[in-house]
C-alpha cells in the first residue's frame, strides 16, 4: 500500500450497517509512501496507523478532502 500526505484512508465497517471510518494522512513514516501513517480520524483523534486488508487509500492530493 502506498499513499501521499493528504490522501484518505477508508476503513470499511466490519458488520452490516457499521459505517466506514475515514482518516486523513498527516505523516508517512514508511519508505516510498508505505505505512505506518500518522492519521487524523474523522472524529479528530490522531494515531499511528498500520492499514489492514479492510483499508483502502483514496487519493485527494489537490484538496486533502474526500469527495
Amino acid at each position: 500500500m502506498k499513499a501521499n500526505i493528504g490522501d484518505w484512508v477508508i476503513v470499511r465497517g466490519h458488520q452490516v450497517g457499521e459505517p466506514a471510518r475515514k482518516a486523513l494522512i498527516r505523516e508517512i513514516h514508511g519508505t516510498d509512501g508505505a505505512p505506518p501513517y500518522v492519521v487524523e480520524w474523522d472524529d479528530g483523534h490522531i494515531s499511528t496507523y498500520f492499514p489492514a486488508a479492510d483499508a483502502v487509500i483514496e487519493a485527494h492530493p489537490a484538496t486533502g478532502r474526500p469527495t
